[in-house]
């Protein structure tokens, strides 16, 4: 096993990367709303989405866009049988609510203030987590570069907005960082809140499986079946998420049900890929950012490849493969820019991990923050970016 490291080792840089995107999404946010024509706001059964208009507040209110708007809907009146809100997984609204409860009255029933606590604070959370462990498996240098990448990534905004990527980076980093020093009850506990924060969790399972046999052939110290327990374990998240609409609504499956209702089809990830770059030769415009921010991603992780362990490979693998395996029919990669982000191996890639170490520095900042631009551009002015 690799030397622990302590997750206040790396507070100072990650602090200095955290407030710097913090205020550099605000002061963004302000310059860039109207600066294109915004689209009018998504509403959402029982909160409407507030309209794209300029002035500071956008320092604050700015990415309370799209998914954003059922979150906080959520986080204020819960679930319905009656709309799609069973695809979104618990534990990200839960908390919300629970901050929402706790803050002064000055702030009665808006959970945006709440939202925004959650998610700032659960990214500055994952970057702590993500320095260690990278410094744990490639040296500090490397865990400096991934903090930054980890910032700067072009829908990194979203870890700074009302949705769950920071919490869920967060709670899946702790759990393969648990798994690397054979903590496999406490992998139990933050991989299953990293499955009940999303439902892409689930893939924690195998995923941390195969790391619970690589260990046991490495020589660790637990017998496997603890280690496999404890992997499996993972799965009670979903599990309950699934028990409590079987229970109180007499439908097991709604979570996935509501998935359905979102238009989406199964085919090949081949063939979703073969489709995407397709429509971005055609139409360029949303579909062509789509491919070159997937492709970034996809080409961090083959680089990070050789230096990964079994288990981050196939984590990072399939992450990027499962949305493709349920895209929608007129635009393959939509919303999958976003679930990249939180794909920490392929991070380690444009970091300097494996043969990302012969990326020039200059080049992969450059690259990364010009896509951050454009795509927080888009997306605070309500363009379908989600």
């Amino acid at each position: 096993m690799s030397e622990r490291r302590r997750l206040r080792d790396g507070l100072r840089p990650c602090l200095v990367v955290f407030v710097a995107a913090r205020i550099g999404l605000s002061l963004f946010s302000v310059a860039a709303v109207d600066v294109i024509e915004p689209l009018d706001p998504v509403n959402v059964p029982g909160r409407a989405g507030p309209p794209a208009t300029r002035g500071w507040h956008n320092a604050i209110d700015a990415t309370e866009r799209q998914d954003a708007v059922w979150y906080l809907r959520l986080a204020d009146e819960g679930w319905s049988t009656d709309d799609a809100s069973a695809a979104f997984f618990p534990l990200y609204p839960l908390m919300v609510r629970a901050v929402a409860w706790v803050l002064p009255d000055a702030w009665p029933g808006d959970e945006l203030l709440a939202a925004l606590l959650v998610s700032n604070l659960a990214f500055l959370g994952a970057l702590l987590a993500l320095f260690a462990l990278t410094a744990e498996a490639f040296g500090d240098s490397v865990a400096r570069r991934a903090i930054v990448v980890a910032a700067i990534f072009p829908t990194a905004f979203f870890f700074l907005a009302p949705y769950t990527e920071s919490l869920f980076l967060l709670l899946s980093i702790l759990a393969f960082r648990e798994a690397r020093h054979d903590r496999w009850g406490r992998v139990a506990v933050f991989g299953a809140l990293a499955a009940l924060t999303r439902s892409v969790g689930i893939l924690l399972v195998p995923a941390l499986m195969l790391e619970a046999i690589w260990a046991g052939r490495a020589g660790g110290g637990r017998a496997l079946l603890t280690r496999l327990a404890g992997a499996a374990a993972i799965s009670l998240g979903p599990l309950s998420w699934f028990a409590w609409w079987g229970v109180v609504h007499h439908n097991w499956l709604a979570p996935l049900d509501a998935q359905r209702n979102w238009g989406r089809e199964v085919q090949p990830p081949w063939v979703s890929l073969g489709h995407a770059v397709e429509f971005a030769w055609k139409y360029q415009s949303y579909w062509l950012l789509d491919v070159a921010i997937v492709s970034l991603a996809i080409g961090g992780l083959a680089l990070a490849l050789p230096a990964l362990r079994p288990s981050e490979a196939v984590y990072g693998a399939f992450s990027l493969l499962l949305p493709l395996l349920d895209p929608f029919a007129d635009r393959p990669l939509l919303s999958v820019p976003r679930f990249a982000v939180v794909v920490f191996p392929a991070l380690w890639g444009l970091s300097g991990a494996g043969l990302g170490r012969k990326l020039p520095e200059p080049l992969v900042t450059s690259v990364l923050a010009a896509g951050w631009v454009i795509s927080a551009l888009l997306f605070v002015n309500w363009r379908p970016l989600f």
